[in-house]
């Protein structure tokens, strides 16, 4: 097993403080387009590097690491009321959870299925932050409430990208997160559950305090028909990727 190689793997699947330079790579570039290819690409870079090591990590000290930091960056998340940022913590947090998983499997096509998994929902984040931005000026929690009704489209895709946030049936997260509570020990398995609540108490603030709530007042345009169609396609898709590829 080689120790450089997992640590410098501590980059792209973050490790708390490694985790840093991943957030900062997020925050500095704004597009979007940019940010989900980040969030795409940028863990698989880690598990090429963890097969490189020698996965399975079986004893190893960094699947602890990579609880505590998922669920360090998980309870960060209750705090955070900025929709990029929050994609930001959830992707950390959740490819944290990949330590766990090469700890069981030394498998490529299993990693990195997992880590893709993962990768779906931050992404889908990103493009409604960027859609929040381009109306309001800003994606926070909060600054306009009541949105199932006023936006209907708009409102929908939100509750569709934190609902994937939070892992639930039968989004990309779900599939990921319980092959890893099939295949490890008790311990991580009691902490990857902690982590999972964690991401569903957060993800129900986030909806209560955008999607529900009394009406804001504000005039915002809601989502193009052929636009919501096209997210809905890329959900759609994403869903049955993940069936095909678990077969369940």
């Amino acid at each position: 097993m080689n120790t450089l190689l997992l640590l410098l793997a501590g980059f792209f699947l973050p490790l708390f403080p490694l985790s840093m330079v991943f957030n900062w790579v997020l925050a500095r570039f704004t597009h979007p387009v940019i940010r989900i290819l980040v969030i795409l690409v940028w863990p698989q870079i880690g598990v090429l590097l963890l097969l490189a090591a020698g996965a399975p990590l079986t004893g190893s000290a960094f699947l602890w690491w990579g609880l505590l930091t998922a669920a360090f960056y998980a309870w960060r998340l209750l705090t955070v009321r900025e929709l990029g940022q929050w994609s930001a913590m959830l992707a950390t947090s959740a490819f944290a959870l990949t330590w766990v998983m090469a700890a069981d499997s030394g498998r490529a096509i299993d990693l990195h299925a997992f880590v893709l998994g993962f990768a779906v929902a931050p992404a889908l984040l990103v493009a409604v932050t960027a859609l929040l931005e381009s109306r309001l000026g800003a994606a926070y929690a909060g600054l306009v409430t009541g949105m199932a009704r006023d936006m209907p489209r708009l409102a929908g895709l939100i509750a569709v990208s934190l609902l994937a946030a939070m892992a639930l049936p039968i989004s990309p997260g779900f599939f990921a997160m319980v092959g890893l509570l099939l295949h490890s020990e008790l311990a991580p398995v009691v902490m990857a559950l902690l982590t999972w609540l964690l991401w569903s108490w957060a993800g129900t603030r986030l909806l209560r305090n955008t999607v529900f709530g009394p009406r804001s007042g504000k005039n915002v345009a809601d989502l193009q028909p052929l636009h919501a169609w096209g997210f809905a396609v890329v959900i759609v898709a994403a869903v049955l990727m993940n069936l095909i590829w678990t077969g369940a």
